[in-house]
């Protein structure tokens, strides 16, 4: 699998938090790894490589075998777009070019409608949809920062054809075999949407405090409205017909009170904190906006989007 994996050519678009960290261990292990990145991003990759700092791979410095912007991106076999989700739409129009009807497309990025954008922008690609479970984020000097000793990809279509499952394990293996862990999901809209029930928690409730994981599990009345913040999250889904279970929701629980580093921040925190435009549409606006469309009551989450809209 790995001669064969050798010969492919991998793009990764957008080398931030997880871009970085996928990037990173694509182009350590693969010879023909292009890095889509522009400005003073694209001139530190193209000088002083890549660098990852991880709890869970270590120090890691690596240089693509291309640099690129994503107007000059030759054609590819798998794309991974890792771009915040606002980007998106543009991210693809940018590497439209780049793409094939043989192009596997993986969108590894927040929010529940990605994959289907990205088939409505591109049809002539394969898209496989795709959550990861990652602390990581982007420094000053364009190193990358992995938090934990974990990551977790779910990589699937939904309701797939032959051809469609076998690349999805086409591209489970090519990341596997590069070390970064992925299985395939069987329901991958499920997965989806349990990784955006804990980011709906997560993201929201760190931004809206301004607080730590940590500090937030201190507090009870914060570690409360976090809870809250999930089972709101889970009640849209399960009214949206997606296969939530209790289960699920304990799991999302138990991650907070013992997995998540104590230190840890979220991506829209430290996007509202350093003034960059942020995912609060996916986070916030989304899942009320389907409430209320629903006719479903979420208290916690209508406060918190209101109080970090003024933030913006």
């Amino acid at each position: 699998m790995e001669n064969k994996f050798n010969n492919k050519k991998i793009a990764v678009a957008g080398i931030g938090g997880v871009g970085g960290y996928i990037g990173a261990l694509l182009a350590k292990t693969y010879p023909h790894v292009t890095f889509v990145a522009r400005g003073k991003r694209k001139e530190s990759l193209e000088t002083k490589g890549l660098t990852l700092h991880s709890e869970y791979k270590g120090e890691i410095n690596v240089f693509a075998e291309n640099v690129t912007e994503a107007a000059s991106l030759p054609p590819q076999d798998y794309i991974f777009i890792c771009v915040k989700n606002y980007s998106l739409e543009k991210a693809l129009s940018e590497i439209a070019p780049a793409v094939t009807a043989e192009t596997v497309i993986i969108p590894v990025m927040n929010g529940i409608d990605k994959g289907e954008k990205t088939k409505a922008l591109l049809p002539r690609a394969m898209v496989i949809d795709s959550l990861i479970y990652i602390i990581s984020y982007s420094n000053p000097d364009f190193s990358i920062t992995h938090q934990g000793k974990f990551t977790d990809v779910k990589i699937g279509v939904k309701n797939p054809t032959e051809k469609e499952k076998e690349k999805t394990a086409e591209v489970c293996a090519l990341l596997n075999n590069a070390g970064v862990d992925c299985i395939a999901a069987e329901d991958i809209e499920l997965e989806i949407w349990r990784k955006y029930i804990l980011n709906c928690a997560y993201n929201v409730a760190t931004a809206y405090y301004n607080n730590t994981i940590g500090e937030l599990r201190d507090d009870p009345k914060k570690a409360a409205e976090y809870e809250a913040l999930v089972d709101e999250a889970c009640t849209v889904a399960k009214a949206k017909g997606v296969k939530i279970l209790p289960s699920h929701r304990d799991e999302i629980i138990y991650r907070f009170y013992n997995e998540h580093p104590y230190n840890a921040t979220s991506s829209l925190q430290r996007d509202i904190n350093a003034n960059r435009p942020a995912e609060l549409e996916t986070f916030g606006e989304y899942l009320t906006r389907e409430a209320e469309r629903l006719g479903l009551s979420v208290p916690v989450s209508l406060k918190m989007y209101e109080g970090l809209r003024q933030k913006i």
